[in-house]
C-alpha cells in the first residue's frame, strides 16, 4: 500500500512539473513571437530642434535627416537602431498599444554624448510622430522632434540631386570688407566724418555651377578634363553625392546641407566603403585630387 501511495505521488509530481514546463514554453513562445512585422525596416523624416541652450554656440543644425529602423517587435521587447549626422546607434525598448495607436519608448546605449530617449507613436500605420530627449541635460540640443514615413532604401546610381534650388554652402560664410569709394566733392572733413558708413563687411559663401546637375560620378567613368575647371564646391559635391546614393550618413554640418531634406537620400549607414562600383572608387580618387587645388568663387546671399 505504501508503494502504491508513493508511486502515486511520483507520478502526481512529475505530472505538475510536466505542467508547469509546457506552460512556461507556452509563455517563452508567446513572449518571443513577433508581432506588427509590417512596421519592420527604415522611417525617415526630418529630425528638429524642439529645444537648444542657447547660451552654447550653435554647433548642430536645426534640422537633419533621421532613419529609425525597426527590426524586431515582441510583446515585450523592441530592437531597432537610430542613424543620423554620422551617428549609428542601437535601439532597444518596448511597444504598448493604446487603442488604435501603438507606442513606442526606444532607448539608445548612454555611452555616447549624443545618446537619447525616442518616444513615438506610429499613427494610421503610415506615420511615426514623436520626441527624442538627450540624455545629458547640459548639451546644446537637449530635445528634438520628428515626423517619420516608412521608405525602402534602394541603391540607384542614376539618381541626381534636385536643380530646383542654387546649392550654397551656408556652413562655411567668409568677412569681407568693403570700403566705397569717397565722393570728390567731399572735403576732407566730410571724408574722415564719413569713413565708418562707407567702410563696410559683406557676408559671402560659396555656390556651386550647374555643372553638378550634368555630371553623374556614378555612372560617368571621369577624366581629368571632365574636372579640371570646376569649382571647389563643385568637385566636394560630385564626390559626396556618391556616397549619398550609398546611404552614408554624413557627419559634417556642411555636407549635410546639400543632402538632407532630398527626397531620395535615406541614410542607413556609417561607412559603404565596401559597397562602392569600381568607377566610383577610380571617381573618387580623382576628385579628391583636385579638391586639393581647386578654388571657389564667393558671393552675397540671405539666409
Amino acid at each position: 500500500m505504501k508503494k502504491l501511495v508513493y508511486l502515486f505521488a511520483v507520478v502526481l509530481l512529475f505530472s505538475c512539473n510536466s505542467k508547469e514546463k509546457k506552460a512556461e514554453n507556452k509563455k517563452e513562445i508567446a513572449q518571443s513571437e513577433e508581432l506588427r512585422t509590417d512596421l519592420y525596416g527604415s522611417w525617415v523624416g526630418d529630425f528638429i530642434i524642439a529645444e537648444r541652450d542657447e547660451s552654447k554656440p550653435e554647433k548642430e543644425r536645426y534640422r537633419n535627416t533621421i532613419n529609425i529602423v525597426i527590426k524586431k517587435i515582441t510583446s515585450t521587447e523592441v530592437i531597432g537602431q537610430s542613424i543620423v549626422a554620422g551617428n549609428n546607434r542601437p535601439l532597444k525598448g518596448v511597444m504598448t498599444k493604446r487603442g488604435d495607436t501603438y507606442h513606442f519608448t526606444l532607448k539608445e546605449p548612454g555611452d555616447d554624448k549624443n545618446d537619447g530617449v525616442f518616444n513615438f507613436d506610429v499613427v494610421n500605420d503610415t506615420l511615426i510622430s514623436g520626441i527624442w530627449k538627450a540624455y545629458n541635460p547640459k548639451k546644446e540640443v537637449t530635445k528634438r522632434k520628428f515626423e517619420l514615413v516608412k521608405k525602402e532604401f534602394k541603391y540607384d546610381p542614376n539618381v541626381m540631386l534636385p536643380n530646383e534650388d542654387l546649392y550654397v554652402d551656408f556652413e562655411n560664410p567668409k568677412e569681407e570688407k568693403i570700403s566705397s569709394p569717397s565722393n570728390e566733392e567731399n572735403t576732407a572733413e566730410d571724408t574722415l566724418s564719413n569713413e565708418e558708413d562707407e567702410n563696410y563687411s559683406s557676408t559671402l559663401y560659396r555656390m556651386a555651377s550647374q555643372e553638378i546637375f550634368k555630371i553623374n560620378s556614378s555612372t560617368q567613368k571621369l577624366e581629368e578634363s571632365d574636372v579640371k575647371n570646376l569649382k571647389k564646391l563643385d568637385l566636394e559635391i560630385l564626390r559626396n553625392t556618391i556616397y549619398a546614393r550609398h546611404g552614408l550618413s554624413f557627419k559634417t554640418r556642411t555636407v549635410r546641407q546639400f543632402f538632407d531634406g532630398v527626397e531620395w537620400y535615406i541614410p542607413i549607414s556609417t561607412n559603404v566603403a565596401d559597397k562602392l562600383t569600381k568607377i566610383e572608387q577610380q571617381n573618387i580618387v580623382l576628385l579628391k585630387r583636385f579638391e586639393k587645388y581647386a578654388e571657389d568663387n564667393y558671393h552675397t546671399f540671405g539666409r
